[in-house]
């Protein structure tokens, strides 16, 4: 596992997911646990763990190898939750959405536009965080970033995720791992981080310089804006939603 720069300060679990919830969510872990079937944390979860800033999004991200699939429809059925599909339609082929009303787990097997299947490297390179004073592992940031990189659609983008999970983990990320992965894609992840290079270009010098080279690019130069304009993160979105501090 590589040397992931995981927030030193304990989120407060407790106070994001609702007990209830946890409940729900405790029943299908502990199945997993007990029957020793793989799997991994990921969604928006995972990015609190690495960005430090905690947040739940009403679902938990269950990562399970394709073999598994019928193993997870089983046990969240038996856990009290119900196939979603009847309440919103979705494509099967890579997910399994159950839910009991705004209680839901994805057991997630592949990408969503099926470019790959989860395999042991999802589940095993992560680390491990303490959740309900349980041990649970979470998908590596490698294998976060390139799964939320083709979420840049009409209706949803994920990006701003990425940016703020390679803000937090760039200097130490695995970077010939994640480029392996993401393999004929390139053009793509040079997108992304020509992006976080213009948003934070202090932090992107921190990055090797090698990757650079590789993807035959250079960062944004660190030029100082024009006194009264907004910062570079306020000209994509006023909201909160780059974690400065992580930049720093």
């Amino acid at each position: 596992m590589a040397g992931y720069r995981v927030p030193t300060h304990q989120i407060d679990w407790e106070g994001l997911i609702a007990p209830e919830h946890w409940r729900k969510y405790k029943c299908v872990l502990d199945r997993a646990a007990r029957e020793q079937v793989p799997f991994a944390l990921g969604g928006g979860l995972a990015v609190g763990v690495y960005t430090g800033k905690g947040r739940y999004t009403k679902d938990l991200d269950l990562y399970i190898l394709p073999e598994h699939r019928e193993w997870a429809i089983d046990v969240v059925t038996q856990c009290g939750l119900a196939d979603y599909f009847d309440a919103k339609p979705y494509d099967r082929n890579w997910i399994y959405r159950a839910h009991d009303e705004d209680i839901i787990v994805d057991s997630i097997w592949a990408m969503a536009n099926k470019r790959a299947d989860v395999d042991l490297g999802w589940l095993e390179r992560g680390p491990e965080i303490e959740m309900f004073g349980q041990n649970f592992r979470v998908i590596p940031p490698e294998e976060l970033i390139w799964s939320k990189l083709y979420v840049l659609q009409r209706d949803r983008c994920d990006w701003p995720d990425i940016i703020n999970l390679i803000g937090a983990t760039g200097p130490s990320l695995d970077w010939n791992h994640l480029f392996r992965r993401v393999d004929h894609d390139l053009p793509l992840m040079r997108g992304l981080l020509s992006v976080f290079s213009w948003v934070s270009p202090d932090r992107a010098a921190q990055f090797p310089s090698w990757i650079w080279q590789k993807l035959e690019t250079t960062p944004a130069e660190p030029v100082v804006d024009p006194e009264g304009r907004p910062p570079r993160p306020d000209l994509l979105d006023t909201r909160p939603w780059f974690c400065e501090t992580m930049a720093a």
